[in-house]
Protein backbone atom coordinates (compact mmCIF):
# COMPACT_ATOMS: atom_id res chain seq x y z
CA UNK A 1 0.00 0.00 0.00
CA UNK A 2 1.33 3.21 -0.83
CA UNK A 3 1.50 6.32 2.14
CA UNK A 4 0.00 8.85 -0.08
CA UNK A 5 -3.06 6.45 0.81
CA UNK A 6 -2.43 5.07 4.03
CA UNK A 7 -4.70 7.06 6.82
CA UNK A 8 -5.60 6.43 10.30
CA UNK A 9 -9.63 7.49 11.23
CA UNK A 10 -11.07 8.89 13.65
CA UNK A 11 -12.26 5.52 14.77
CA UNK A 12 -8.53 3.82 14.70
CA UNK A 13 -7.08 6.95 16.35
CA UNK A 14 -9.14 6.55 19.44
CA UNK A 15 -8.79 2.64 19.69
CA UNK A 16 -4.81 3.33 19.26
CA UNK A 17 -4.83 5.85 22.30
CA UNK A 18 -7.49 3.69 24.62
CA UNK A 19 -5.11 0.57 23.97
CA UNK A 20 -1.64 2.00 24.63
CA UNK A 21 -3.35 3.41 27.83
CA UNK A 22 -4.40 -0.10 28.96
CA UNK A 23 -1.18 -0.52 28.36
CA UNK A 24 -1.63 -3.02 24.85
CA UNK A 25 1.56 -3.23 22.81
CA UNK A 26 1.04 -2.00 19.31
CA UNK A 27 1.65 -5.51 17.71
CA UNK A 28 -1.59 -6.35 19.50
CA UNK A 29 -3.60 -3.53 18.79
CA UNK A 30 -3.03 -3.83 14.75
CA UNK A 31 -4.01 -7.42 15.38
CA UNK A 32 -6.99 -6.56 16.68
CA UNK A 33 -7.50 -4.41 13.92
CA UNK A 34 -7.03 -7.20 11.20
CA UNK A 35 -9.26 -9.80 13.28
CA UNK A 36 -11.72 -6.91 12.64
CA UNK A 37 -11.50 -6.34 9.51
CA UNK A 38 -11.20 -9.44 8.14
CA UNK A 39 -7.85 -8.87 6.66
CA UNK A 40 -4.70 -6.85 5.88
CA UNK A 41 -5.94 -5.69 2.81
CA UNK A 42 -9.20 -4.61 4.24
CA UNK A 43 -7.20 -1.91 6.18
CA UNK A 44 -6.39 1.42 5.39
CA UNK A 45 -3.09 1.73 7.43
CA UNK A 46 -0.09 -1.00 8.43
CA UNK A 47 1.44 -1.84 11.59
CA UNK A 48 3.87 1.01 11.30
CA UNK A 49 1.44 3.28 11.01
CA UNK A 50 -0.14 2.74 14.52
CA UNK A 51 3.78 2.10 16.02
CA UNK A 52 4.18 6.40 14.46
CA UNK A 53 0.78 7.61 15.78
CA UNK A 54 2.03 6.32 19.45
CA UNK A 55 5.45 8.05 19.30
CA UNK A 56 4.21 11.10 17.49
CA UNK A 57 0.59 11.73 19.56
CA UNK A 58 0.93 9.76 22.68
CA UNK A 59 3.82 9.77 24.00
CA UNK A 60 5.36 12.55 22.19
CA UNK A 61 4.81 15.24 25.28
CA UNK A 62 7.41 17.86 25.49
CA UNK A 63 9.03 17.97 28.80
CA UNK A 64 8.04 21.44 29.44
CA UNK A 65 3.93 20.91 28.63
CA UNK A 66 4.47 17.59 30.55
CA UNK A 67 5.01 19.19 34.10
CA UNK A 68 2.32 21.64 33.29
CA UNK A 69 0.10 18.73 32.98
CA UNK A 70 1.20 16.95 36.19
CA UNK A 71 0.62 19.79 37.71
CA UNK A 72 -3.16 20.57 36.39
CA UNK A 73 -3.77 16.80 37.13
CA UNK A 74 -2.83 17.32 40.60
CA UNK A 75 -4.97 20.89 41.09
CA UNK A 76 -8.07 19.00 38.86
CA UNK A 77 -8.36 16.64 42.01
CA UNK A 78 -7.79 18.86 44.84
CA UNK A 79 -10.48 20.77 43.16
CA UNK A 80 -12.83 17.62 42.93
CA UNK A 81 -12.19 16.80 46.22
CA UNK A 82 -10.71 19.30 49.21
CA UNK A 83 -9.77 16.50 50.76
CA UNK A 84 -7.27 15.46 48.01
CA UNK A 85 -3.48 16.20 49.30
CA UNK A 86 -0.41 17.12 47.26
CA UNK A 87 2.84 19.07 48.14
CA UNK A 88 5.60 19.93 45.73
CA UNK A 89 9.83 20.17 46.27
CA UNK A 90 10.79 22.61 43.61
CA UNK A 91 14.48 23.29 42.00
CA UNK A 92 15.61 26.89 41.79
CA UNK A 93 14.31 26.63 37.73
CA UNK A 94 11.71 25.40 38.42
CA UNK A 95 11.64 21.53 38.00
CA UNK A 96 9.92 19.24 40.08
CA UNK A 97 12.89 17.41 42.71
CA UNK A 98 9.90 15.52 45.07
CA UNK A 99 6.11 15.44 44.79
CA UNK A 100 3.90 13.48 47.43
CA UNK A 101 0.16 13.06 46.90
CA UNK A 102 -2.37 11.01 48.14
CA UNK A 103 -6.53 11.27 47.36
CA UNK A 104 -8.98 11.29 49.36
CA UNK A 105 -9.96 7.92 50.03
CA UNK A 106 -6.49 6.76 50.55
CA UNK A 107 -6.35 9.97 53.32
CA UNK A 108 -9.45 8.61 55.03
CA UNK A 109 -7.99 4.50 54.60
CA UNK A 110 -5.35 5.52 56.34
CA UNK A 111 -6.99 6.27 59.92
CA UNK A 112 -8.31 2.46 59.93
CA UNK A 113 -5.09 0.79 57.95
CA UNK A 114 -2.08 3.03 59.01
CA UNK A 115 -1.23 1.43 62.46
CA UNK A 116 1.36 -0.78 59.71
CA UNK A 117 2.72 0.87 56.42
CA UNK A 118 5.24 -0.47 53.77
CA UNK A 119 7.40 1.67 52.36
CA UNK A 120 9.36 1.14 49.47
CA UNK A 121 11.19 3.05 46.34
CA UNK A 122 11.93 1.19 42.43
CA UNK A 123 12.75 2.37 39.36
CA UNK A 124 11.98 3.07 35.60
CA UNK A 125 8.99 4.06 35.63
CA UNK A 126 9.01 7.70 33.70
CA UNK A 127 11.21 9.25 31.16
CA UNK A 128 12.46 11.49 34.30
CA UNK A 129 14.51 9.03 36.04
CA UNK A 130 11.97 9.82 38.88
CA UNK A 131 12.20 7.49 41.89
CA UNK A 132 8.75 6.00 42.41
CA UNK A 133 8.33 5.62 45.96
CA UNK A 134 4.76 3.91 47.47
CA UNK A 135 3.09 3.60 51.05
CA UNK A 136 0.84 0.55 51.06
CA UNK A 137 -1.04 -0.71 54.59
CA UNK A 138 -3.08 -4.11 54.57
CA UNK A 139 -6.84 -3.96 54.51
CA UNK A 140 -9.10 -5.88 56.52
CA UNK A 141 -9.15 -8.78 53.69
CA UNK A 142 -5.40 -8.36 54.34
CA UNK A 143 -4.81 -6.96 51.29
CA UNK A 144 -2.48 -4.27 50.14
CA UNK A 145 -4.09 -0.86 50.02
CA UNK A 146 -2.09 2.09 48.31
CA UNK A 147 -2.25 4.63 50.93
CA UNK A 148 0.29 7.63 49.15
CA UNK A 149 2.40 7.68 46.30
CA UNK A 150 5.96 10.04 45.22
CA UNK A 151 8.47 10.79 42.96
CA UNK A 152 11.83 11.48 44.14
CA UNK A 153 14.70 12.82 42.26
CA UNK A 154 16.97 10.52 44.22
CA UNK A 155 17.43 8.87 47.01
CA UNK A 156 19.49 10.39 49.25
CA UNK A 157 19.83 11.72 52.62
CA UNK A 158 17.53 15.10 52.11
CA UNK A 159 14.85 13.64 49.36
CA UNK A 160 13.73 10.93 52.21
CA UNK A 161 14.06 13.63 55.04
CA UNK A 162 11.80 15.66 53.07
CA UNK A 163 9.05 12.64 52.59
CA UNK A 164 9.26 11.49 55.98
CA UNK A 165 9.11 15.06 57.85
CA UNK A 166 5.56 14.79 57.52
CA UNK A 167 4.81 11.56 58.58
CA UNK A 168 7.50 11.94 61.95
CA UNK A 169 5.30 15.27 62.78
CA UNK A 170 2.05 13.61 62.36
CA UNK A 171 2.64 10.09 64.04
CA UNK A 172 5.53 10.74 66.25
CA UNK A 173 5.03 7.35 67.96
CA UNK A 174 5.74 5.66 64.69
CA UNK A 175 7.71 2.18 64.53
CA UNK A 176 10.38 2.08 62.11
CA UNK A 177 11.56 -1.75 60.57
CA UNK A 178 14.12 -2.47 58.26
CA UNK A 179 12.99 -5.23 55.64
CA UNK A 180 14.11 -8.64 56.54
CA UNK A 181 14.53 -10.11 52.85
CA UNK A 182 16.53 -6.96 51.95
CA UNK A 183 18.89 -7.28 54.24
CA UNK A 184 19.21 -11.45 53.97
CA UNK A 185 19.36 -10.62 50.36
CA UNK A 186 23.22 -9.29 51.05
CA UNK A 187 24.58 -11.49 52.94
CA UNK A 188 26.40 -13.55 49.89
CA UNK A 189 27.38 -9.89 48.20
CA UNK A 190 28.97 -8.20 51.49
CA UNK A 191 30.47 -11.84 52.64
CA UNK A 192 31.86 -13.58 49.67
CA UNK A 193 35.17 -12.59 50.29
CA UNK A 194 35.24 -14.82 53.23
CA UNK A 195 37.05 -18.66 52.71
CA UNK A 196 33.58 -20.02 54.57
CA UNK A 197 31.28 -17.93 53.50
CA UNK A 198 28.73 -20.79 52.49
CA UNK A 199 29.07 -21.70 55.55
CA UNK A 200 28.64 -18.04 56.97
CA UNK A 201 25.91 -17.39 55.05
CA UNK A 202 23.97 -20.94 56.18
CA UNK A 203 24.71 -20.08 59.73
CA UNK A 204 23.65 -16.77 60.26
CA UNK A 205 20.71 -17.51 58.75
CA UNK A 206 19.87 -20.21 61.23
CA UNK A 207 20.61 -17.68 63.88
CA UNK A 208 17.86 -14.98 62.75
CA UNK A 209 15.32 -17.20 61.85
CA UNK A 210 15.63 -19.57 65.21
CA UNK A 211 16.46 -17.63 67.64
CA UNK A 212 13.23 -17.04 69.51
CA UNK A 213 13.88 -15.02 72.35
CA UNK A 214 16.36 -11.65 72.88
CA UNK A 215 18.83 -13.68 75.14
CA UNK A 216 19.25 -16.79 72.50
CA UNK A 217 19.81 -14.32 70.14
CA UNK A 218 22.58 -12.34 71.53
CA UNK A 219 24.16 -15.53 72.78
CA UNK A 220 24.01 -17.23 69.37
CA UNK A 221 25.00 -14.48 67.02
CA UNK A 222 28.33 -14.02 69.28
CA UNK A 223 29.04 -17.27 69.13
CA UNK A 224 28.75 -17.04 65.58
CA UNK A 225 30.68 -14.31 65.21
CA UNK A 226 33.82 -15.35 67.30
CA UNK A 227 33.59 -19.02 65.12
CA UNK A 228 34.24 -17.58 62.33
CA UNK A 229 36.69 -14.18 63.01
CA UNK A 230 34.07 -11.97 62.40
CA UNK A 231 34.32 -9.66 65.32
CA UNK A 232 36.08 -7.34 62.90
CA UNK A 233 33.21 -6.88 60.02
CA UNK A 234 31.85 -3.30 60.10
CA UNK A 235 28.63 -4.57 58.58
CA UNK A 236 27.60 -7.26 60.75
CA UNK A 237 28.45 -5.02 63.72
CA UNK A 238 25.77 -2.48 62.34
CA UNK A 239 23.49 -4.81 61.58
CA UNK A 240 23.84 -5.79 65.16
CA UNK A 241 23.38 -2.38 66.72
CA UNK A 242 20.62 -1.90 64.59
CA UNK A 243 18.71 -5.21 65.99
CA UNK A 244 15.79 -3.86 67.55
CA UNK A 245 14.28 -2.88 63.69
CA UNK A 246 15.06 -6.21 61.88
CA UNK A 247 15.66 -9.04 63.94
CA UNK A 248 12.25 -10.97 64.78
CA UNK A 249 12.48 -11.64 68.37
CA UNK A 250 12.64 -7.39 68.88
CA UNK A 251 9.75 -6.92 67.27
CA UNK A 252 7.18 -9.58 67.95
CA UNK A 253 5.49 -7.51 70.57
CA UNK A 254 4.66 -4.87 68.40
CA UNK A 255 1.29 -5.28 65.77
CA UNK A 256 2.82 -5.83 62.05
CA UNK A 257 -0.35 -7.09 59.99
CA UNK A 258 1.72 -10.05 58.83
CA UNK A 259 4.14 -7.83 57.31
CA UNK A 260 8.37 -8.14 58.00
CA UNK A 261 9.12 -6.97 54.58
CA UNK A 262 8.38 -4.45 51.70
CA UNK A 263 6.75 -7.24 49.92
CA UNK A 264 4.06 -5.45 49.49
CA UNK A 265 4.98 -2.48 48.12
CA UNK A 266 6.53 -4.41 45.36
CA UNK A 267 3.42 -6.09 44.49
CA UNK A 268 2.30 -2.65 43.52
CA UNK A 269 5.06 -1.39 41.82
CA UNK A 270 4.68 -4.44 39.41
CA UNK A 271 1.51 -3.45 38.71
CA UNK A 272 2.94 -0.12 37.73
CA UNK A 273 5.42 -2.07 35.75
CA UNK A 274 2.92 -3.54 33.77
CA UNK A 275 1.57 -0.46 32.22
CA UNK A 276 4.80 2.30 32.97
CA UNK A 277 8.31 2.31 31.51
CA UNK A 278 10.90 4.32 31.36
CA UNK A 279 9.94 6.20 28.76
CA UNK A 280 6.43 7.42 30.17
CA UNK A 281 5.25 10.79 30.44
CA UNK A 282 4.44 12.26 34.04
CA UNK A 283 0.46 12.43 32.16
CA UNK A 284 0.85 9.11 31.71
CA UNK A 285 2.44 7.85 35.23
CA UNK A 286 -0.79 9.59 36.43
CA UNK A 287 -3.10 7.99 34.37
CA UNK A 288 -1.73 4.80 35.32
CA UNK A 289 -1.92 5.78 38.95
CA UNK A 290 -5.57 6.57 38.63
CA UNK A 291 -6.34 2.53 37.32
CA UNK A 292 -4.33 1.30 39.94
CA UNK A 293 -6.69 3.10 42.51
CA UNK A 294 -9.89 1.99 40.52
CA UNK A 295 -8.52 -1.62 40.46
CA UNK A 296 -7.69 -1.91 43.86
CA UNK A 297 -10.92 -0.53 44.84
CA UNK A 298 -12.88 -3.03 42.74
CA UNK A 299 -11.33 -5.99 44.24
CA UNK A 300 -12.04 -4.62 47.87
CA UNK A 301 -15.99 -4.47 46.38
CA UNK A 302 -15.35 -8.27 45.31
CA UNK A 303 -14.01 -9.78 48.50
CA UNK A 304 -16.72 -7.38 50.88
CA UNK A 305 -19.35 -9.69 49.02
CA UNK A 306 -17.76 -12.65 49.08
CA UNK A 307 -16.83 -15.46 52.20
CA UNK A 308 -13.65 -14.40 53.71
CA UNK A 309 -11.47 -17.27 54.29
CA UNK A 310 -7.64 -15.99 54.59
CA UNK A 311 -5.65 -16.23 57.17
CA UNK A 312 -3.94 -13.43 58.79
CA UNK A 313 -1.59 -13.52 61.27
CA UNK A 314 -2.59 -11.53 64.79
CA UNK A 315 -6.35 -12.26 64.66
CA UNK A 316 -8.06 -15.76 65.51
CA UNK A 317 -8.52 -17.91 62.32
CA UNK A 318 -11.12 -19.93 61.50
CA UNK A 319 -8.78 -23.45 62.47
CA UNK A 320 -8.56 -21.27 65.98
CA UNK A 321 -12.12 -21.09 66.30
CA UNK A 322 -12.89 -24.78 65.82
CA UNK A 323 -10.64 -25.87 67.95
CA UNK A 324 -12.39 -23.17 71.02
CA UNK A 325 -15.60 -25.14 69.56
CA UNK A 326 -14.36 -28.53 70.35
CA UNK A 327 -13.59 -27.64 73.46
CA UNK A 328 -16.80 -26.00 74.21
CA UNK A 329 -15.65 -22.55 74.31
CA UNK A 330 -18.66 -20.31 73.56
CA UNK A 331 -17.17 -16.94 74.23
CA UNK A 332 -14.33 -15.11 72.64
CA UNK A 333 -12.90 -12.47 74.60
CA UNK A 334 -13.85 -9.01 73.10
CA UNK A 335 -9.90 -8.14 72.55
CA UNK A 336 -9.63 -10.64 70.12
CA UNK A 337 -12.69 -9.37 68.31
CA UNK A 338 -10.87 -6.33 66.99
CA UNK A 339 -12.74 -4.15 64.64
CA UNK A 340 -9.78 -3.70 62.14
CA UNK A 341 -10.25 -7.02 60.76
CA UNK A 342 -13.78 -6.75 60.66
CA UNK A 343 -15.82 -6.67 57.32
CA UNK A 344 -19.47 -5.52 58.56
CA UNK A 345 -17.92 -2.42 60.03
CA UNK A 346 -18.76 0.52 57.81
CA UNK A 347 -15.57 2.28 57.36
CA UNK A 348 -15.44 6.10 56.01
CA UNK A 349 -13.32 5.46 53.21
CA UNK A 350 -15.74 3.38 51.56
CA UNK A 351 -18.03 6.14 51.09
CA UNK A 352 -15.22 8.22 48.85
CA UNK A 353 -14.86 7.36 45.51
CA UNK A 354 -11.10 7.53 44.04
CA UNK A 355 -9.86 10.88 42.69
CA UNK A 356 -10.21 9.55 39.00
CA UNK A 357 -9.06 12.54 36.22
CA UNK A 358 -11.71 13.04 33.49
CA UNK A 359 -9.82 12.99 30.29
CA UNK A 360 -9.41 16.14 28.66
CA UNK A 361 -11.02 15.81 25.40
CA UNK A 362 -10.83 18.42 22.21
CA UNK A 363 -14.55 19.37 21.27
CA UNK A 364 -14.89 16.79 18.66
CA UNK A 365 -13.08 13.68 20.20
CA UNK A 366 -16.45 13.96 23.11
CA UNK A 367 -19.01 14.20 20.14
CA UNK A 368 -17.21 11.39 18.42
CA UNK A 369 -16.90 9.00 21.40
CA UNK A 370 -20.39 9.71 22.24
CA UNK A 371 -21.60 9.43 19.18
CA UNK A 372 -19.70 5.45 18.73
CA UNK A 373 -21.44 4.98 22.27
CA UNK A 374 -24.68 5.54 20.81
CA UNK A 375 -23.75 3.55 17.09
CA UNK A 376 -22.81 0.45 19.32
CA UNK A 377 -26.38 0.39 20.93
CA UNK A 378 -28.20 0.54 17.38
CA UNK A 379 -26.23 -1.50 15.82
CA UNK A 380 -26.67 -4.43 18.44
CA UNK A 381 -30.47 -3.65 18.51
CA UNK A 382 -30.38 -4.11 14.38
CA UNK A 383 -28.30 -6.82 14.02
CA UNK A 384 -31.69 -9.37 15.45
CA UNK A 385 -33.03 -9.63 12.04
CA UNK A 386 -32.65 -8.82 8.48
CA UNK A 387 -35.78 -5.92 8.49
CA UNK A 388 -34.06 -3.92 11.09
CA UNK A 389 -30.68 -4.39 9.56
CA UNK A 390 -32.31 -2.83 6.50
CA UNK A 391 -34.22 -0.03 8.18
CA UNK A 392 -30.49 0.77 9.22
CA UNK A 393 -29.11 0.74 5.66
CA UNK A 394 -31.78 3.82 5.44
CA UNK A 395 -28.79 5.76 7.26
CA UNK A 396 -26.83 5.86 3.91
CA UNK A 397 -29.09 8.82 2.53
CA UNK A 398 -28.17 10.77 5.61
CA UNK A 399 -24.62 10.01 4.84
CA UNK A 400 -25.27 11.44 1.70
CA UNK A 401 -26.34 14.62 3.30
CA UNK A 402 -24.07 15.44 5.43
CA UNK A 403 -21.28 14.70 2.64
CA UNK A 404 -23.40 17.10 0.79
CA UNK A 405 -23.36 19.81 3.73
CA UNK A 406 -20.03 19.56 3.87
CA UNK A 407 -19.08 20.45 0.64
CA UNK A 408 -21.15 23.34 0.91
CA UNK A 409 -19.45 24.89 3.78
CA UNK A 410 -16.13 24.23 1.68
CA UNK A 411 -17.66 26.23 -0.88
CA UNK A 412 -18.04 29.58 1.90
CA UNK A 413 -15.71 32.10 1.98
CA UNK A 414 -17.22 34.51 3.97
CA UNK A 415 -17.51 34.13 8.06
CA UNK A 416 -19.28 36.98 9.48
CA UNK A 417 -19.34 37.77 13.66
CA UNK A 418 -23.53 37.10 13.71
CA UNK A 419 -23.23 33.56 12.21
CA UNK A 420 -19.47 32.48 13.88
CA UNK A 421 -19.22 29.82 16.43
CA UNK A 422 -16.40 28.07 18.03
CA UNK A 423 -17.32 24.84 15.71
CA UNK A 424 -16.16 26.31 12.69
CA UNK A 425 -13.20 29.06 13.96
CA UNK A 426 -12.30 26.13 14.74
CA UNK A 427 -11.76 24.88 11.37
CA UNK A 428 -9.47 28.27 10.25
CA UNK A 429 -6.37 27.32 8.68
CA UNK A 430 -3.27 29.45 8.47
CA UNK A 431 -2.04 30.24 5.10
CA UNK A 432 0.40 28.51 3.50
CA UNK A 433 3.84 29.22 4.63
CA UNK A 434 6.28 30.68 1.82
CA UNK A 435 9.44 29.87 1.92
CA UNK A 436 11.96 32.52 0.68
CA UNK A 437 15.44 32.66 -1.32
CA UNK A 438 18.06 35.35 0.24
CA UNK A 439 17.12 38.66 1.82
CA UNK A 440 13.36 39.78 1.78
CA UNK A 441 13.17 42.95 -1.05
CA UNK A 442 10.80 45.07 0.59
CA UNK A 443 11.01 45.99 4.25
CA UNK A 444 9.44 48.44 6.24
CA UNK A 445 11.42 51.28 6.54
Amino acid sequence: MLKQHRKLSMFVRCTIETHEEAGIRPSKTYQSFVAAAGSHRDLSFIEKDVRNYITRKVQNISEKYDAKEFGKYLVRMKEKNQNFFFELNLEGDHCIKHAFWADARSKAAFDYFGDVVSFDTTYNTNRYNLVLGSFVGVNHHGQSTLLGCALMKNEDIQSFKWLFEAIELCVPSTIHRWCIWHIMKKIPRKLNGYKEHIDIEQEMSHVVWNSYTKDDFDRNWNDFLTKYGLEGNKWLSELYEDRHIWILVYLDHHFWAGMRSTQRSESVHSFFNKFITKNSSLRQFVKQYDNCLASREQAKREFDAADFHTVIPGILCRHSLCVLSFERVDNVALKYILERWSKNIKRRHTHIKSSQDEPVLEPRSKTFDELVFRSHNISEFASESEELTGILHRADKVMAEMEEYQERRKGKILLTHEEATLSNVNDLQSPPRIKTRGRPKNRLA
